[in-house]
C-alpha cells in the first residue's frame, strides 16, 4: 500500500537509537552523525519504491559524505510477516547494492515510531545540531529513474543543510510503501 510522509517539522530533535547493522556492529545516532549533518532513512528490501531508488540513494549518500553528512538506513518492517525484510535478507540487500552506510535493523520498531516514519523510503535530514531540516523525497522520479536533468532534491537539501544548517522551505513528501507494523498485542 502506498503512503506518503508528512511535512518537515523544522527543528525537531533527532531521537537516539542503538541498532544492529548488517555488518554485525551496533550503531547509535552519534556513530552515524556527520560533522555537518545526518541523513536517517527508513528503507526495506522488498519495497518497489526503495528498489527503484536504491542506486540513487547510494550515490547521494556517497557524494554527501564529502559535504560532511553522515548517513544510515533503518529497516523498520515486521520481518516475521514480511520475510523478504529479514535480517539475513538485509545483509544480502546491502551487499547486492553496495551500501556504503550502515543498514540497521529496527527489530521492535521503536525507532520508526520515535521518528514517526510512515513509509519506505522515508528521509529525515538533520543539521549538525541534529535538528530536522528536511523530510522529503529523493527526487521526482520516485520508484522510476527520473528524466535527465531532474533536480536531486534530497542531495541538494542535504548539501545546503551541511553548508548553512537550514533546509529548503519547499519540500515534497516522500512516497513509498507503508511501514509493515506488527499487530498490537
Amino acid at each position: 500500500m502506498a503512503a506518503g510522509s508528512s511535512i518537515c517539522a523544522f527543528g525537531w530533535q533527532a531521537a537516539d537509537f542503538s541498532l544492529r547493522g548488517t555488518d554485525g556492529a551496533d550503531y547509535t545516532l552519534s556513530d552515524v552523525a556527520g560533522p555537518n549533518g545526518t541523513l536517517i532513512m527508513f528503507i526495506c528490501n522488498h519495497c518497489p519504491y526503495v528498489v527503484g531508488a536504491i542506486d540513487r540513494i547510494v550515490r547521494d549518500c556517497e557524494e554527501l559524505r564529502a559535504h560532511g553528512v553522515g548517513s544510515a538506513a533503518i529497516m523498520p518492517n515486521d520481518a516475521s510477516a514480511y520475510p523478504a525484510d529479514s535480517y539475513d535478507n538485509m545483509k544480502l540487500f546491502a551487499a547486492r547494492h553496495g551500501l556504503t552506510f550502515p543498514y540497521l535493523y529496527d527489530a521492535n520498531q521503536a525507532v520508526a515510531r520515535a521518528y514517526d516514519a510512515v513509509c519506505t523510503p522515508d528521509f529525515f535530514g538533520f543539521n549538525k545540531a541534529l535538528e530536522l531540516q528536511y523530510r522529503g523525497r529523493i527526487d521526482p522520479g520516485g520508484r522510476n529513474v527520473p528524466e535527465t536533468g531532474v533536480r536531486r532534491e534530497l542531495f541538494d537539501a542535504m548539501a545546503s543543510i551541511a553548508a548553512t544548517g537550514k533546509g529548503p522551505e519547499e519540500q515534497f513528501a516522500s512516497m513509498g510503501c507503508s511501514i509493515k507494523w506488527r499487530a498490537a498485542a
